[in-house]
């Protein structure tokens, strides 16, 4: 292992010391040895060898897997470069000789796992968890989870059948400054939220774009019908296959990408599964370079009780490749101020002050300024970066416990399937330009009252 790399892992495991203090979810290294089967190692495989999981998944599990007994024993990949690069990579970082798998179905039918990390395409995450249910392997899995509603019905129904561990990639909910604002506001203290605004802005023309690799890639490297799935057939196309996340139906683009995050704390603060409609347009307004997802776009979410019409709140999302001012924003508003998770501060910023209250006989209503990002119960907390390797290692931490203890995580399936409906729900406004809702009987997302199919 080189310096680098060993200097990475060292820093990350002190991360994830620091972010895990005084976290409910921790447990002791004592409290292990009362659970059934904790001395027995657990052997994980990785399915798909991506970048995510170069990047990030694999150094956060790797920083940790010595204290919990955990190994990755296995990587599948269809492609031949990446299987083998992956089986390289584990052996450079831990000198450990790994199995290499064609496929899935190989990997499984060997048997020699106990689960896996999921991160493969967007539109395969909920059909390859279905797999991992199946062969009854827990499961940590990328998101956004489905990108259709049949998807996500299927991944949804075969988790909960099997009784599996699954831990969505969503990683804010391992944050311990989003855990204080999700207590803030549940215990009453911040009011009723009445507006969320929240922004997603890079200026990265090359985001999502791999062209070394296109023209790389061969369809003899790779199984194409295998990685397709359920989608229609097509014929070969190494964008779609390498830069997927600018092809629909293969991903949603911003929408499963980046909202799936952000909206996902929506669901979690409030407690509201999704929304009421959506309204959303946009478009490919700058980099046309054959892409189908668009550069720019713009929702708005309706959020409240279905039964009260007149009770809720708004969401508005604006996200865009093409100018990177104002970069990444969570701010929930209430009557009575903002609780801003870019700064995590509470404040009294907006809120109702008395000569604006007086003049209609109310009585002024300001928040007093409290700090998400300390708190002497729980420790120092994270950054609202998602992108920070430290809330990846407390996810991934947080996973492996469960997986130990058999407890949910901090983001089970059913957060999966929340933030899909909301992003399938966005994704029908931004491509019939009609309003979207949710029929909950049948689980579909409409889009002018029609089941909104690809």
């Amino acid at each position: 292992m080189n310096r680098s790399r060993r200097r990475f892992i060292k820093n990350t495991t002190i991360a994830t010391g620091t972010i895990s203090l005084g976290a409910s979810s921790i447990m002791s290294a004592k409290s292990y040895n009362s659970i059934m089967g904790a001395n027995d190692r657990v052997r994980v495989g990785i399915v798909g060898f991506s970048g995510r999981a170069r990047a990030s998944l694999i150094p956060a599990f790797i920083a940790l897997q010595d204290k919990l007994n955990f190994r990755i024993t296995g990587v599948s990949d269809i492609w031949n470069k990446r299987r083998e690069s992956g089986k390289s990579y584990i052996k450079e970082l831990t000198g450990d000789n790994i199995t290499s798998y064609k496929n899935n179905e190989q990997m499984y039918e060997d048997d020699q796992i106990d689960a896996v990390i999921i991160s493969t395409a967007d539109f395969q995450h909920a059909l390859h968890t279905v797999e991992a249910a199946q062969a009854k392997k827990d499961a940590y899995v990328e998101k956004p989870f489905a990108e259709t509603m049949d998807d996500n019905i299927i991944g949804h129904k075969a988790v909960k059948e099997s009784g599996i561990i699954v831990q969505i990639g969503s990683q804010r909910r391992s944050g311990l400054n989003y855990h204080r604002a999700n207590q803030f506001i549940k215990e009453g203290k911040f009011g009723d939220i009445v507006m969320v605004e929240m922004t997603w802005n890079v200026n990265q023309p090359g985001r999502w774009r791999l062209p070394n690799l296109t023209k790389e890639i061969q369809e003899s490297d790779t199984d194409w019908k295998r990685y397709l799935m359920n989608r229609p057939y097509e014929d070969w196309d190494p964008r779609k296959y390498l830069e997927y996340r600018l092809f629909w139906p293969y991903s949603s683009g911003i929408p499963g990408q980046w909202m799936s995050h952000q909206i996902d704390t929506v669901h979690w603060f409030s407690g509201l599964g999704h929304p009421r409609s959506v309204a959303a347009n946009g478009g490919i307004y700058l980099w046309k370079d054959g892409r189908k997802n668009f550069d720019t776009m713009t929702a708005v979410f309706d959020y409240g009780p279905p039964d009260e019409p007149d009770s809720g709140f708004q969401v508005i999302y604006s996200s865009r490749f093409t100018n990177s001012a104002g970069g990444v924003k969570e701010i929930y508003y209430s009557n009575g101020g903002e609780l801003n998770l870019s700064t995590n501060k509470v404040s009294s910023n907006g809120g109702l002050t008395q000569h604006q209250a007086e003049k209609m006989g109310y009585s002024a209503n300001l928040l007093e300024d409290y700090d998400l990002s300390q708190d002497d119960n729980l420790g120092v907390v994270t950054s609202a970066d998602t992108g920070s390797d430290p809330l990846t290692n407390a996810h991934m931490l947080n996973w492996m416990e469960c997986v130990r203890s058999r407890k949910q995580p901090n983001a089970p399936v059913q957060a999966g399937y929340d933030h899909s409906v909301a992003n399938i729900m966005t994704t029908a406004a931004l491509r019939t330009g009609l309003k979207a809702t949710f029929d909950t009987k049948r689980q579909q997302v409409l889009a002018g009252g029609e089941v909104f199919k690809y």
